[in-house]
């Protein structure tokens, strides 16, 4: 009878694991083509008080400026890795271990995606196990303008604010699709730490970081891996 028991419950355990992924694949391909209707880090963003601003927009009512200023900032091969850039990934390791107080991350701009989209912030070794997972799920299915897009959707941008189409409007009173190079470049410029490093009235950070990533979008430009994406 206990054998039969245990039978019955690692069934049910298969039954829900199946459900659970189905689940999930099925969330992958919804957000393939929509935007997530709420995340866990928005969610967060409400329960401890600092509001939800935030307004979709489609790719093409994005400006090139911050599709190219997000890339020359956060993830500047972008569009030839397959989701993580092992270089920056081996580099930021032997940094940290020389470093234990002061780490140093190496989340492409698709994993930040995964991240943004289907989990939570901060988190171990099992947070990063399935951003490994979602990030290697959503460079399978979707295209990478798609991940660029859903990044400048999700991604928080300050206090609260979530998006570059609620960014532009709260710093520069315009809509993301009328971003000049300089403002894209100070929006990017807060991406490591939005709540932190403000862009206005434009921290020190952000000040000093700007024109490091216009130059970066100056070299990067040109790229015709780059321009593809900016079209």
């Amino acid at each position: 009878m206990a054998k039969k028991n245990k039978k019955k419950k690692w069934g049910w355990f298969a039954k829900l694991l199946l459900f659970l992924f189905i689940g999930q694949l099925v969330y992958i391909l919804f957000c393939a083509l929509f935007n997530p209707p709420i995340t866990l880090t928005q969610l967060v963003s409400l329960a401890e008080g600092n509001g939800l601003q935030r307004d979709y927009v489609n790719y093409d009512e994005m400006s090139p400026n911050i599709q190219l200023a997000v890339m020359a900032s956060e993830d500047q091969l972008f569009p030839d890795h397959d989701g993580f850039d092992i270089k920056a990934i081996k580099k930021a390791m032997k940094y940290n271990k020389k470093h234990p107080n002061k780490t140093r991350g190496a989340s492409t701009i698709s994993q930040q995606t995964a991240k943004n989209v289907f989990l939570w912030q901060h988190g171990g070794f099992f947070r990063k196990g399935l951003e490994v997972y979602f990030t290697f799920m959503i460079e399978t299915i979707w295209s990478k303008k798609r991940i660029l897009e859903a990044y400048l959707n999700v991604a928080e941008m300050g206090k609260g604010i979530f998006g570059v189409q609620a960014a532009a409007q709260a710093y520069f009173h315009k809509d993301a699709s009328k971003l000049t190079r300089r403002e894209a470049a100070m929006i990017a410029a807060c991406l490591p730490n939005p709540k932190k490093f403000t862009v206005a009235p434009a921290s020190k950070y952000v000040l000093g970081r700007t024109p490091r990533i216009m130059q970066q979008m100056n070299n990067l430009e040109g790229d015709p891996d780059i321009q593809a994406l900016l079209k």
